[in-house]
């Protein structure tokens, strides 16, 4: 495994030490914001964690390797380069047996941090089942790790272009719970709200780190999606976003866009339609994410 995985001299540091770690995904960097935003978000991302008791590690491939923790030029590169792929769980071997440049999803993110001995995963919203899915059979990687990769999960939720009541349906049958930090409804990603409840409700990081703890000690494989709203104060209107993903949508169906680049393109649509609106409430959800995800290392490290 050493051939594979590259540590960041702060990660190992961490490590050597018995610090909590919080892993980070890098495909919000190179695909789901503009340059230079998605590094400076990268970098305050990282640095709330460090405030918060933890240790960053966000992780990429690059030069035939999984990188846990990058360096600044490293950021850089992921955010600023035109050439880096999509890597979810069917990409990584090839991606590093070539040595190309990728960024992790929440699947692959999951993968790599488990090989490295990190339980706790920060992002924005977990993929999930697309709308339409009984005819394309388009779902997400994510849910099927999630099933079966002990790493847990903090998001804002379900991404709002997704069937989130499916979304659930398919967690539940693989066991995955979905716990609602501070919270008994499921947030849908740029809102607080959505109309389906959560499994469970945690009111505080030390109950959810028992809980994972005691999960894993079962031997119950699979992680946990933690549940945490958009705050309030950037919260987007229900309505307002609903009218715009549903635009969004019969576009990408019009101009018959599919798979991998679904997401990316939506995304792109919804930022454009709410005249940037949605990429700061993105960023504003992400930071609130890296708070909750920190405190609950720390608690799940004890």
């Amino acid at each position: 495994m050493k051939q594979y995985l590259s540590f960041s001299e702060e990660v190992k540091a961490a490590q050597e030490k018995g610090l909590p770690i919080v892993a980070l995904e890098s495909t919000i960097i190179s695909h789901g914001m503009p340059y230079p935003q998605n590094v400076i978000t990268a970098r305050e991302v990282e640095q709330i964690i460090r405030d918060n008791g933890a240790v960053p590690a966000t992780i990429a491939i690059l030069e035939g390797q999984i990188k846990i923790g990058l360096s600044d030029e490293e950021l850089e590169v992921l955010g600023n380069s035109s050439d880096v792929a999509k890597a979810s769980r069917r990409d990584l071997a090839y991606l590093l047996a070539t040595k190309q440049k990728g960024a992790t999803t929440v699947a692959a993110t999951m993968i790599c941090a488990e090989l490295a001995g990190i339980e706790m995963f920060v992002t924005g919203g977990i993929g999930g089942v697309h709308r339409g899915a009984e005819t394309t059979m388009d779902i997400s990687a994510d849910l099927e790790e999630l099933s079966q990769t002990n790493v847990a999960v903090v998001c804002a939720g379900a991404k709002s272009i997704l069937d989130i009541g499916l979304t659930l349906e398919y967690l539940e049958t693989k066991g995955v719970p979905v716990i609602g930090y501070k919270t008994n409804v499921l947030p849908a990603f740029y809102t607080r709200q959505s109309d389906f409840d959560v499994n469970f409700r945690a009111d505080n990081p030390e109950t959810v780190a028992e809980m994972l703890r005691t999960k894993w000690n079962l031997g119950l494989k699979g992680g946990a999606v933690i549940a945490n709203p958009i705050p309030e104060a950037d919260a987007l209107d229900h309505d307002f976003i609903t009218n715009i993903i549903e635009k969004a949508l019969q576009e990408a169906e019009e101009n018959g866009i599919n798979g991998k680049q679904v997401t990316p393109f939506l995304l792109g649509k919804v930022k454009e339609l709410t005249e940037g609106k949605s990429l700061v409430a993105n960023i504003a959800l992400v930071k609130h994410n890296a708070v909750v995800g920190s405190k609950i290392a720390v608690q799940l490290n004890k």
